[in-house]
């Protein structure tokens, strides 16, 4: 037997439009029954999607047909706007059950965006534990590893037998991802090692204890380290869950590859935004108002405005030389453009590089000398392209002007281009800030300098200045 909302593995748009126009159809004709038996045919991420599609007025309808332990899973994978808008449409009992739902750090993160007179109505409420762990959480810097971990892990000690901590793991209720790693502590909750549980269950001798079965080749991290820094360990060593300690090497939490993987897409939306010249933006756009984007956009604009002002200064320098030779006007937005395209390539390059920890900053020298031939290369290969064109336009005198311009503004703008996140590195800045906007338009700058001083050598016709 078949049904219109079985799984399709092509996720197409016609097949999300198509369940959204049928869902809004049974919601306008109060079909509740039916609804209910379309969504036990999809995931609860699926259905959550489907949700923020709907018209706003119609979102809240469609949550309280779900039934209540559905409605709490599709919670978990709603956005935070979402989450908001549903918790205020919502009684505080309905609220306070959609909250205590939630995982540990999803909670606590939850929490940390809420108006604070929410916030308080909730956590009154909260269950104690829940509540300790919330604080725990949100105790913790904003950025660090201690705001994402979870601090519900599984633990086992090294003087337990084998048969006992694999009897002790049936008597939790656990889900199965989370007893995939089991943590070995000491007598002080401190970290030991960390086991796949198919090491116990295949062990042959039931009565050894877990300290035969330890290699003391645990990863861990600090709960005051950058999220950025877990991103990193977890990819290094292929690991699906990452322990969390504090600064005596207590366990506190763990951090799973799908915080990993939530926290990998923030960071690089983020250097996306930064490398763009806005400001960090945490928010849908399509939801946001102009007032919003404007007051996240104008601040590097209106500095970019102040930088290409000497661009300008620049030029006006040389007005008797472009008097002289006005050609020379034409080849001026290819000069410039080129050397801030050479620039924002190799700070692209560099940025994500310094990101992902392919490079570090004592590899600077040794990269600078690789940029400098692959720079010269490529300023060379532009260089002949257009020398012919500045021949046509002006003799040998003007392409050999645009040639050697090109060839070294391409290499100067490479060379500011990379140069400038290993600066801002050193500087502890975040690299990403060496946006591609902000290198074109220093290397504009420079590119103008080079351009008209190589002419004014070159060229006879062009007076001193």
């Amino acid at each position: 037997m078949s049904y219109p909302w079985e799984y399709d593995p092509s996720h197409n748009a016609k097949v999300y439009h198509d369940r959204l126009d049928e869902l809004e159809q049974l919601l306008n004709q109060r079909q509740f029954d039916k609804i209910r038996q379309r969504i036990q045919l999809i995931e609860v991420q699926d259905t959550a999607e489907l949700l923020e599609g709907l018209a706003k007025a119609t979102q809240i309808l469609f949550f309280r047909t779900l039934p209540r332990k559905t409605a709490a899973a599709v919670f978990a994978y709603l956005s935070q706007p979402a989450k908001e808008d549903l918790i205020s449409h919502l009684s505080d009992e309905d609220s306070l059950h959609l909250v205590k739902s939630l995982e540990a750090d999803d909670r606590a993160a939850f929490l940390d965006e809420l108006p604070a007179e929410i916030v308080k109505t909730l956590t009154q409420k909260l269950p104690h534990e829940q509540l300790r762990e919330v604080q725990l959480l949100l105790g913790y810097p904003a950025d660090s590893v201690g705001r994402v971990m979870r601090p519900d892990y599984v633990a086992i000690h090294k003087d337990w037998t084998i048969k006992y901590a694999l009897d002790y793991l049936k008597k939790l209720n656990q889900d199965t991802t989370r007893l995939n790693t089991l943590f070995v502590l000491d007598e002080d909750n401190i970290l030991l090692d960390a086991l796949h549980i198919r090491k116990l269950a295949l062990a042959l001798d039931p009565n050894a204890t877990i300290a035969d079965l330890m290699d003391h080749k645990v990863i861990f991290i600090e709960a005051t380290e950058n999220q950025e820094k877990a991103v990193e360990m977890m990819q290094h060593y292929d690991l699906n869950s990452l322990p969390v300690v504090d600064i005596d090497g207590e366990l506190v939490g763990m951090v799973t590859v799908d915080d990993i993987l939530d926290i990998a897409e923030a960071e690089t939306t983020k250097d996306f935004h930064k490398m763009g010249s806005v400001g960090v933006i945490n928010f849908n756009i399509s939801e946001a108002s102009p007032v919003l984007l404007y007051r996240k956009r104008i601040g590097w604009l209106l500095l970019l405005v102040f930088v290409n002002i000497f661009a300008g200064l620049a030029i006006a320098t040389f007005e008797d030389t472009i008097a002289a030779v006005v050609a020379l006007v034409f080849f001026l937005p290819l000069i410039i453009g080129s050397s801030g395209n050479a620039g924002s390539q190799a700070s692209t390059l560099m940025v994500r590089s310094l990101a992902t920890g392919d490079v570090e900053l004592r590899d600077w020298g040794r990269l600078i000398l690789k940029e400098v031939s692959v720079a010269a290369a490529l300023g060379i290969t532009m260089g002949i392209a257009i020398a012919s064109i500045g021949y046509w336009r002006g003799g040998w005198d003007l392409a050999a002007v645009v040639a050697i311009s090109m060839v070294v503004v391409v290499i100067v703008g490479s060379l500011m281009g990379m140069s400038l996140p290993f600066l801002l590195s050193k500087l502890k800045i975040d690299p990403a800030t060496a946006s591609a906007p902000l290198i074109t338009s220093m290397a504009d700058i420079v590119g103008i300098l080079i351009y008209f001083s190589i002419a004014v050598a070159i060229l006879p016709t062009s007076p001193p200045i």
